[in-house]
């Protein structure tokens, strides 16, 4: 897409988290102050979660210069002329976005000095020594002096817990401090014109937020699904001249895709910025986190690849975040490598779908999945070679780069607590192999007659995949399964060749016992 005429190139806001400097020094900004609008006239206190690298640095910093009267740096924004520039409230702003949170001693000492920063930037002298008795003093004492009530924004408020998951009982002190910390929020309630609290996770309000029980969760909001992350409006309007010479379709398949129940679905920023800056495609935000507790943690609790898309959760179950209660489906939401895919109620409560967001999510997370699997058997060289035997139609080379995979996993791998007890460990190396080459994949294709365990688009063919896992030699039976459900019925109108593929695998072998093919 060509730029609109006269529309200026602007610069890329790459790591820009100040509203102020991105307005000042003419970097393109997606105009979210409507959404920041319905939040403030429709409530108080809030809390808000979306992954990392999302904007929610930028939005609370936003509010920020917006309650502090900035008025010059929304001239231009939907915000300007519906709001009262001569009213101006005081803001304190606290982020654990940095610093050593490493037990709860060095927590309360880094927090602290996060406090006094605030108490020296409003003039505010401190006569309480713990650090909640500190933050309370500051929010009474602004009110106090200037008459208008407090904003507090507190940016990466689970960060200090996040750091510590692999060492419980420091993350459970910390939780106990914050919790004491946040309380002060709600004590505070008749000092404070408006609250918002950001991250990554929603941790149970038993747990950290048992002190402070009036915070409005809207992570799953509808009205508020946009409020960070580019639309395709953002990305056809604001940054229209740097869309020239990508492929729009290429740029929606790698990037788009996250929803938090809402119609839209948004772009990854991060992504967006460094495509436009690079003019490449590739695992931008993905390669920026490394997710080695992700993977640890669903090894433990016995999910593989295959079972990741595809995932039902309740509204109880994605908010189920705890040190010593932590779902998959949580984890895999609240941090950005599932989303929701569509929703459904069901007595009282509302089921939601999830799945991978985009390509890059899912080819990269399941690049890193299949080293846990198989190690250096699924190596690269071995992937693209299977890579070429399928857009070939080269079944036969399918198959056996396959079986040199099974064949390469070491012998006591299969001994391994984590992977002995994945269910359907075969399959997952299978889907976690196509997947991380960026196929078309759909887990558990729905269709009148039942489930078919994988289907995959590729050169103008519909794959349908049957796994087993038997004793013996294979009889067949997963193929036949394929053609006698009518499984390849719901693929016919595309007009593309179906072809049934049935996967045995032996328990005696480890490896492939049948590789059957048929066309439907």
């Amino acid at each position: 897409m060509s730029a609109a005429p006269g529309q200026p190139r602007l610069k890329l806001p790459i790591g820009i988290q100040t509203f102020r400097e991105m307005r000042e020094e003419g970097h393109y900004y997606a105009d979210k102050t409507l959404h920041i609008k319905r939040m403030i006239d429709v409530g108080k206190h809030y809390f808000l979660s979306r992954p990392r690298r999302f904007g929610k640095s930028l939005l609370l910093d936003s509010i920020k210069e917006l309650f502090e009267g900035s008025e010059a740096l929304f001239r231009g924004l939907c915000i300007h002329d519906s709001w009262d520039w001569q009213r101006r409230h005081p803001v304190v702003r606290l982020s654990f976005g940095s610093g050593d949170f490493s037990s709860r001693e060095r927590l309360e000492l880094a927090t602290l000095a996060l406090i006094d920063d605030v108490a020296r930037e409003h003039n505010v002298s401190l006569h309480h020594a713990p650090p909640a008795a500190r933050l309370r003093e500051i929010i009474r004492t602004l009110h106090e002096r200037g008459g208008e009530r407090v904003v507090v924004l507190i940016d990466e408020y689970d960060k200090p817990i996040l750091d510590l998951l692999d060492e419980p009982e420091d993350a459970r002190a910390s939780r106990g401090f914050l919790s004491g910390l946040y309380a002060v929020i709600k004590d505070c309630d008749a000092h404070i014109r408006f609250t918002l609290l950001t991250g990554v996770s929603k941790f149970s309000k038993v747990s950290l937020f048992s002190g402070v029980n009036n915070l409005i969760d809207v992570t799953l909001d509808a009205s508020f699904a946009t409020i960070c992350g580019y639309t395709e409006s953002d990305l056809d309007t604001v940054f229209a001249p740097e869309l020239e010479g990508l492929d729009r379709a290429q740029v929606r398949a790698w990037y788009n895709g996250y929803n938090w129940d809402g119609r839209e679905r948004v772009y990854n920023p991060y992504d967006i910025l460094l495509l436009f800056r690079n003019r490449t495609f590739r695992a931008w935000w993905f390669e920026t986190g490394t997710p080695t507790f992700l993977v640890d943690t669903l090894a433990r609790r016995g999910v593989g690849a295959f079972a990741l898309d595809g995932m039902v959760a309740d509204d109880h179950l994605l908010s189920s975040f705890d040190v010593d209660e932590i779902t998959p489906e949580a984890l895999l939401f609240q941090t950005g490598y599932l989303t929701i895919e569509g929703s459904s109620h069901r007595s009282g409560r509302t089921r939601y779908r999830l799945g991978y967001p985009n390509l890059e999510v899912r080819q990269s997370l399941n690049e890193t999945l299949l080293r846990r699997l198989a190690g250096a058997a699924a190596g690269l060289a071995r992937r693209d070679r299977l890579y070429d035997h399928l857009l070939a139609h080269d079944l036969a080379g399918v198959e056996a780069e396959f079986r040199a995979i099974y064949a390469g996993i070491p012998a006591d791998w299969h001994r391994r607590k984590d992977i002995a007890c994945f269910e359907g460990y075969y399959a997952s190396v299978f889907y976690a192999c196509l997947a991380s080459l960026g196929f078309d994949l759909s887990v558990e294709d729905a269709s009148a007659t039942g489930r078919v365990d994988l289907a995959l688009r590729c050169g103008g063919r519909v794959y349908l995949f049957e796994f087993k896992v038997i004793e013996r030699a294979g009889d067949g039976a997963a193929v036949r399964q394929l053609t006698e459900r009518g499984y390849a019925d719901k693929h016919r109108a595309s007009g593309e060749t179906i072809h049934l593929i049935g996967v045995e695998f032996s328990e005696e072998t480890r490896n492939i016992a049948a590789f059957d093919t048929a066309l439907a």
